[in-house]
């Protein structure tokens, strides 16, 4: 764990740790309002956000999207097998352990220094069924047996921009191999005005699975700011009203959109293919301030 120096009263109080990782210069700086939480930042970036004394609290607003997806891929604590292509600090890995007791997951995270840094500092819970795999996503996601999981989730950025080769129609046909039918696809994707990235990724998706839906902050969906943004498909129909309502609910409520509406918000946009695929657009330093 972190070093710590003693606060008031004698009080230890943690301090932040930061190394070298293959991505670049990874922190993790400690939580001021929850005795064990942490922020994983890379070059500024936030990554992730986890607490060791209760991993189901889930504190970025796309993550909370994401356990959203998590909680209604099956019935309630029902064990999952789930892949997660990009660790960070294993937020989502460890929600699924928490809320999933018994669940049979594979993290893929091509940052081996990342994943020592994490292992070392935020230990993940011995009796969870997690393997890390330190490679790329694509590489990863290869090894997973035809029809496992019942859920995979991508959440992978190389320098705040998600990769070229896992954006296209060929990327999600590996997706499609590695799930069961009728399981679950979720992305957390990044994007601001145009949406051009945005509407791309709809369109990729819309070509290869039956069902889909988006999350995002209204003022993100309006091209008004850049953003994140949940994508959730399946050839089986999503909970929509279920999804929706808790969107809604969130403390940074997010907007739906599904059928004709997301249709009509591609705008026409084209599946993107390995051959002419781009990494997601660089966010502007604003973000990050």
């Amino acid at each position: 764990m972190g070093k710590s120096r003693s606060g008031r009263r004698g009080q230890a109080v943690a301090e932040a740790v930061v190394e070298a990782v293959d991505g670049g210069l990874a922190e993790l700086i400690p939580d001021r309002e929850r005795a064990r939480a942490w922020t994983l930042l890379i070059d500024g970036a936030p990554q992730s956000h986890v607490d060791l004394d209760d991993p189901a609290y889930l504190s970025f607003e796309y993550q909370r999207r994401l356990g959203h997806v998590i909680d209604l891929v099956a019935p309630p604590g029902k064990p999952v097998h789930a892949v997660h292509l990009g660790g960070g600090a294993f937020t989502l890995a460890r929600y699924v352990a928490a809320t999933r007791p018994r669940s049979t997951q594979q993290v893929v995270e091509r940052d081996a220094a990342l994943v020592q840094l994490v292992r070392r500092e935020l230990p993940l819970d011995p009796n969870a069924r997690i393997r890390v795999r330190s490679t790329d996503a694509r590489e990863g996601l290869a090894k997973v047996p035809d029809g496992w999981a019942d859920l995979v989730i991508a959440d992978v950025f190389s320098g705040a921009r998600t990769p070229a080769h896992l954006t296209s129609t060929e990327f999600l046909d590996e997706v499609r191999r590695a799930l069961r039918p009728n399981a679950f696809y979720a992305a957390n994707l990044a994007d601001g005005p145009p949406l051009a990235h945005l509407r791309g990724q709809i369109a990729t998706a819309a070509a290869r699975f039956e069902h889909l839906a988006l999350i995002a902050d209204p003022t993100v969906l309006r091209g008004k700011r850049f953003g994140n943004a949940v994508l959730v498909a399946s050839d089986a129909p999503l909970p929509v009203p279920e999804l929706t309502r808790r969107a809604a609910s969130d403390p940074h409520p997010g907007r739906l959109e599904h059928g004709k509406p997301l249709t009509d918000f591609t705008g026409g946009a084209a599946p993107v293919t390995d051959a002419a695929a781009v990494a997601s657009p660089a966010p502007p330093p604003s973000v990050f301030r």
